[in-house]
């Protein structure tokens, strides 16, 4: 037994509580990567890197060197590892029942029902409970995200109006179908670290106009989480996407890449995939949701299961006429619109975060929801009503609004990931035993 595994034994056994005998075997990993307080094992590693290149061989993108897969995947695991601990540590989580949702959604968006869906990940063998916390995590990634990055952006009316005035000749509806390779520059990088980056990145250009395959390369090469998806970013609108990006791929043509090119976060190579759309918009209708709800806040004190458990009192008193929402509002609600019985007025498509969004859609007028979370809190909703209006200008507003809060957001996001790696303390294990 080396050294390593003796750490992992040891912890293991003295977290359990049991002194160490000689005639318990036990079966252990060796540690590829201390994440702050976590390890990350190899067997964790293998299959991980078994997954990402069966990913990768059903995308028909041919496989780089098992080794670059692995260092790839490594940095993805310390970055998940990383994620994951400061949502526990903020108190977040996933249920059992929104898992079980999403799993029903991903089973049907691939047309077969649950049965047929544990069936085929079985066929790729892939372990369906290792699957489902993979899930867990994802979502509680996405809620992290929401909370720390895509509830902080804030867009302001100048602009708006700077992004209305600059985009006044844009032809309208351009979506683009993308893929990027990231080179990420560490925080307060030196011009030594910025120079051997952008030295990877013009010998992966080189590459790229000597004909090798792009997703290949943005699976070799890139720091983006979507690496090992061939870099794809699906479809944009224009305006959502950086404006690095939008103004590369606007000159470009379907299969052509762009040059080498630099951001505060560090250097980049976009291929437009395909593109869509471009017609002139004229006159749009949007569909507009009067809404009330109370929140909730957890605290110390008062943790998730228990701010559920007063709004279902609170939805049931509701639902059996014992108290009106607005009444209901004033005095359990934690938000400023208490005073006005929790009534948020008119409502447009992007005004609110998106769990909070997806719930007061499935609504019908007069509906109350189930409690559902946010990064804000716990809420209950009710829809008042709805209706459609022909807004052009304030549709025009809404859209711009939209666009720069996405585009803000994915900006903010790869910048809050590189602090966090960085502010990570992370102890690679390169040798091997």
């Amino acid at each position: 037994m080396n050294w390593k595994q003796l750490v992992v034994l040891t912890t293991a056994l003295l977290v359990a509580g049991s002194p160490l005998r000689a005639a318990d075997p036990v079966v252990v990993d060796d540690i590829v990567a201390i994440v702050n307080s976590e390890v990350i094992t190899q067997k964790e590693l293998t299959e991980r890197v078994d997954m990402a290149s069966r990913q990768l061989e059903h995308q028909g993108t041919k496989l780089p060197a098992r080794d670059v897969i692995e260092r790839q995947v490594l940095e993805r695991l310390i970055l998940e590892r990383a994620q994951l601990q400061m949502a526990r540590e903020g108190g977040l989580q996933v249920d059992d029942a929104t898992l079980q949702r999403a799993l029903e959604r991903i089973a049907a968006n691939n047309r077969l029902d649950m049965d047929q869906f544990r069936a085929a990940l079985a066929q790729d063998k892939i372990d369906w409970n290792e699957f489902r916390e993979n899930i867990r995590n994802e979502i509680l990634i996405a809620r992290l995200r929401e909370r720390e990055v895509d509830s902080q952006v804030v867009v302001t009316d100048a602009e708006v109006d700077n992004f209305i005035e600059a985009n006044r000749e844009t032809l309208a509806n351009q979506e683009f179908l993308a893929a990027h390779i990231l080179f990420r520059a560490p925080e307060g990088a030196s011009p030594e670290q910025l120079a051997t980056l952008k030295a990877r990145a013009e010998e992966a250009l080189a590459r790229l106009d000597a004909g090798e395959n792009f997703a290949t390369l943005a699976a070799s090469y890139s720091d983006a989480q979507d690496a090992l998806k061939g870099g794809e970013l699906g479809w944009r609108d224009g305006e959502r996407l950086p404006s690095l990006f939008a103004d590369a791929l606007r000159g470009l043509e379907p299969g052509q890449h762009s040059g080498v090119l630099r951001s505060p976060g560090g250097f980049h190579i976009v291929r437009l995939i395909d593109r869509r759309g471009g017609e002139l918009a004229g006159p749009e209708k949007v569909s507009q949701t009067h809404a009330r709800h109370i929140l909730i806040k957890t605290s110390e004190v008062l943790d998730d299961a228990e701010a559920q458990r007063r709004l279902e009192g609170l939805r049931e008193r509701i639902v059996n006429g014992a108290a009106t929402f607005e009444e209901l509002a004033k005095v359990h609600s934690a938000d400023l619109s208490a005073a006005k019985g929790g009534d948020l007025g008119w409502v447009y498509p992007g005004d609110t975060v998106p769990p909070f969004e997806r719930a007061m859609n499935a609504l019908q007028p007069g509906e109350v929801s189930e409690p559902i979370q946010s990064p804000f809190g716990w809420h209950l909703i009710q829809v008042v009503e709805r209706r459609v209006e022909d807004v052009s200008d304030e549709r025009k507003r809404t859209a711009a609004r939209n666009a720069l809060k996405a585009r803000k957001a994915d900006e903010a996001f790869e910048d809050w990931l590189r602090q966090l790696r960085d502010r990570s303390f992370v102890d690679l294990r390169t040798e091997r035993s």
